[in-house]
């Protein structure tokens, strides 16, 4: 019969997969919470997700797991205190109260080979050339930041956008377009999270269309006015949410590799923090004069739609 692992072997897999050496050096990864040392701590269900919020860690409970996985640190910043009269320290108090142990993996997954970029291209149906920012420790040049991509047919800008949108979890965001929309697409660049400190990168390496998360006005104007480079501004939880299924996928062939008894769950929780989004209406903008037309009908490239995604 397969057993269930101790903790420190689940542990053990996970910093094999994304080890914490390569995070950046400002990262808080690893383990938060759970007792590794204890040999008699055993998983049975592990629950992944984005975010480390109270949400998270009562469906952690809730659920029966015995670990959770999140992208984002609970604490990427020095604290004095896991009181549980702060959410982060709840979040602390319900785990270990659960019986739940945390682990982290965020820029050591986002370099990963594979990482969050890749499942964000597979999501999208995205082919991987090679990554955006490569690690320069990898001398097979398949680690790094974000990803370079191909797809199997070109396709206008604005069916790359309905693409997009009907790919990635919904949010009140959804997803903003820079560009004509129907200009051809036949390479990307993406990159899960915040992704515009890396335009450098994306002008270099000369493709069409650059989508990733938390594009700022200023950056994303200039990258404007460089190139016709087409943008899509996704929400940051967006595109970082399916790296959650490929890790758990990873566990589970180890888990039947090494004949655990292990489950894995995706929290389907949507943990990004709008809630809600209003299209912009010409004919209530202040921009616009009382006497000008009305605007034309909506286009199947319509990029103003009523609906968050």
């Amino acid at each position: 019969m397969p057993a269930q692992p101790a903790l420190f072997e689940v542990i053990a897999a996970l910093d094999a997969l994304w080890p914490r050496e390569r995070a950046e050096q400002w990262d808080a990864v690893g383990t938060v919470c759970g007792d590794v040392t204890d040999p008699e701590a055993r998983v049975s269900r592990v629950l992944f997700a984005v975010d480390p919020v109270q949400r998270i860690a009562d469906e952690a409970v809730a659920t029966g797991a015995q670990l959770l996985v999140t992208h984002h640190p609970l604490y990427l910043r020095g604290t004095t205190t896991v009181a549980a009269d702060t959410f982060k320290g709840r979040v602390v108090h319900t785990l270990i109260r659960g019986g739940v142990a945390m682990h982290v993996a965020h820029t050591n997954a986002d370099t990963a080979d594979p990482g969050v970029s890749d499942a964000l291209a597979s999501a999208l149906g995205l082919r991987v050339l090679r990554p955006l920012v490569p690690d320069p420790t990898d001398p097979e040049g398949r680690r790094g930041l974000g990803r370079i991509c191909a797809l199997d047919r070109p396709l206008a800008l604005g069916d790359l956008l309905e693409a997009a949108a009907a790919a990635l979890p919904v949010t009140a965001q959804g997803i903003r377009v820079a560009g004509d929309p129907t200009a051809t697409v036949r390479t990307v660049a993406v990159c899960g999270g915040s992704g515009d400190g890396l335009f450098d990168a994306v002008r270099a390496a000369g493709v069409d269309a650059y989508l990733t998360a938390d594009l700022r006005h200023h950056p994303a104007s200039e990258a404007r006015e460089h190139a016709p480079l087409a943008l899509l501004d996704a929400a940051h939880f967006a595109t970082e949410w399916p790296w959650c299924e490929q890790a758990a996928a990873q566990l589970d062939a180890i888990a039947e590799r090494e004949g655990w008894d292990l489950r894995t769950r995706v929290s389907r929780t949507v943990t990004d923090p709008w809630t809600a989004h209003a299209p912009s209406l010409p004919q209530a903008s202040p921009l616009t004069s009382p006497a000008a037309p009305s605007p034309t009908a909506p286009t199947a490239h319509d990029l103003t739609p009523g609906a968050p995604n």
